[in-house]
């Protein structure tokens, strides 16, 4: 039996009042028809499509979803040949062909890339185990060593069928060391007296000497403050000041990285007053951001964001700069400025970053979890991907292993739905860069997996975020599709998007089957790999669903990703619709 349902909708209509996330200012209620038609082998077809250009209210109702003469496609019939060709993640394809819909990871993950794994070799690497951003960090490293992991990168797309995305995050204009003289690293130990200085050294540093980029640093800090290096990982107190020159002993021991961050405390208290008159965007992150328009990278993280007019005006500059661009904005969450602004910011970004070491160095340690979770729900909320980053692995630089906190921790962040998670240091510079990535996308699956297997469906309740009434109805055929899609236990959700807006609505339900994402663009497809659940596909198509599903279902039979009799729920776009099928 198929039954089918199309309701088109004027731009005026009244929406029922128990409709609470529609505009509260319809109140008449929309009549709806159903039919029975002849029986189908395949499971009752459910089509609801809504259109707000119509001038008055109607319901056709046809024949297994197809349009009647009273329903035309806005696209002519030469539209609908649609490219017989489908560009799919050869990783998610390998595990969707071994394992089925449910084996695909849903959280992402994102790998910085340095020293120990910027060869193409250990690139891909990378991919098949499973990295869906590469992560580029303006701290190190020359624009002419960062445009080569660029090209790497896109070449490993092109050449072997990913879809890694590049992520481009930015110094800021806070107070950090220099560079350590050229060297990858240097060891603190207890007890051992350090100087750090704003004067200019040659090629070499002197011994135990530590540059810092502030002038004023010398002047602001006082004998007795306590002096934090890359969020605490390294901690000294300071003991004398001999003009430029700050003396100060080690009094926790660790690894100095260049330049890593510098905060000092005073009384328990974190001083604050010199940063936060250091601007958010300094000149060279202006032209290392010129750099990455020019480079064409998905991302730009922004370091240190106090405000929602940085990021507002970081968007301005982008669109000015390249008309063409398709660049997201990452404010990254990891100061106290941030946390005060936090809603405003992750309204005005496309995504927050949760950089939990230099957050860390800022707020009270015993504060950070919670200020994760709300992070974590305030991004979900209001519809904007989520990183947790910073410190996930942190002992598996030296060692093959993580420890079981470290694992509790990984737990966590997979258990709050954050949309990915990053690797720093254990990508970059670390002896173990492909096992730190093993570790993460294990235990994310065995999370993963444990929460559907508990049937832990969230009680989260989920604002209404759209600002138009077309915006609301795709809203809520998102939310609708995702229900039906869990009580109904489909095997994927297809969703058909130009944009990406409405594949990242159905994200921002966390539905238990994995999300197929069709656009036909691949910037869009890239950017998509970054939010939780999505399967991003480029895949050419037209206006004419009918037509779409069925392109899409023989390509995809055609590389055994799915097979007749699966159970899917496909949603649109450019049509706003909501259908429910077997795969024929």
């Amino acid at each position: 039996m198929s039954q089918s349902v199309h309701l088109l909708t004027p731009s005026n209509l009244a929406i029922p009042k128990h409709h609470s996330s529609f505009l509260s200012t319809f109140n008449r209620r929309l009549p709806v028809t159903t039919t029975t038609t002849t029986a189908s082998p395949f499971f009752p077809k459910l089509s609801i499509r809504a259109s707000s250009s119509d001038r008055k209210p109607s319901v056709l109702v046809t024949d297994n979803g197809t349009s009647s003469s009273g329903l035309q496609s806005s696209t002519s019939h030469a539209d609908h040949a649609l490219s017989s060709s489908i560009e799919v993640d050869a990783v998610t394809e390998a595990e969707l062909r071994e394992n089925g819909f449910r084996s695909t990871r849903r959280t992402k993950l994102v790998c910085t890339i340095g020293p120990a794994t910027s060869g193409f070799d250990q690139l891909e690497s990378l991919a098949v185990g499973g990295m869906n951003v590469a992560r580029i960090n303006m701290c190190h490293g020359t624009r002419e060593w960062h445009r080569e992991v660029i090209q790497r990168v896109r070449r490993l797309n092109v050449d072997k069928g990913y879809a890694v995305a590049i992520m481009m995050d930015t110094e800021g204009s806070e107070i950090h060391m220099g560079d350590l003289g050229g060297a990858s690293s240097a060891k603190a130990e207890d007890g051992e007296v350090w100087t750090f200085s704003v004067r200019a050294f040659g090629s070499t540093l002197p011994q135990n000497t530590i540059n810092v980029n502030y002038e004023g640093f010398a002047e602001d800090v006082k004998v007795g403050d306590e002096l934090l290096v890359d969020g605490g990982m390294v901690r000294f107190e300071v003991i004398e000041k001999l003009g430029p020159d700050v003396k100060c002993k080690c009094t926790d021991p660790g690894l100095l990285l260049p330049r890593a961050n510098l905060t000092f405390w005073r009384d328990g208290s974190l001083v604050r007053e010199r940063n936060a008159m250091l601007p958010t965007i300094s000149s060279k992150d202006w032209l290392d951001i010129d750099f990455g328009i020019a480079e064409g990278v998905d991302f730009i993280a922004v370091s240190f964001v106090k405000s929602a007019e940085v990021i507002n005006h970081l968007k301005s500059y982008i669109a000015a700069r390249s008309r063409d661009s398709d660049v997201a904005v990452i404010a990254k969450i990891e100061s106290i400025d941030s946390l005060k602004n936090l809603e405003e910011i992750i309204q005005a970004s496309d995504g927050a970053m949760v950089a939990r070491g230099d957050l860390g160095a800022q707020i009270p340690l015993e504060q950070v979890p919670a200020a994760q979770q709300k992070i974590v729900q305030v991004c979900r909320q209001l519809n904007k991907p989520v990183i947790v980053a910073s410190q996930l692995l942190e002992s598996m630089i030296e060692y093959p292993t993580p420890t079981r906190a470290e694992v509790a921790d990984v737990s966590e962040a997979v258990r709050q739905r954050a949309d990915a998670l990053m690797l720093s240091g254990e990508s970059a510079m670390g002896q173990f860069p492909e096992k730190s990535l093993a570790v993460l996308r294990s235990v994310s699956l065995r999370i993963e997996r444990w929460w559907r297997e508990e049937k832990r469906h969230e009680a989260m309740e989920l604002p209404a975020i759209g600002t138009s009434f077309s915006d609301s109805i795709s809203e809520e055929i998102c939310i609708s599709a995702a229900k039906m899609a869990n009580n109904l236990e489909v095997d994927a959700l297809f969703v058909y998007t130009k944009t990406g807006h409405m594949a990242s609505l159905l994200s921002r339900c966390r539905p238990d089957c994995p999300i197929f994402a069709f656009t036909n663009t691949t910037s869009v497809r890239r950017r998509l790999n970054l939010q939780w659940g999505l399967i991003p596909f480029r895949v050419s198509f037209s206006d004419d669903m009918e037509s779409n599903l069925n392109k899409t279902f023989s390509l995809l039979k055609a590389r055994n990703l799915i097979k007749s009799g699966d159970l899917v729920i496909a949603v649109s776009d450019v049509l706003q619709c909501i259908q429910v099928m077997n795969v024929p």
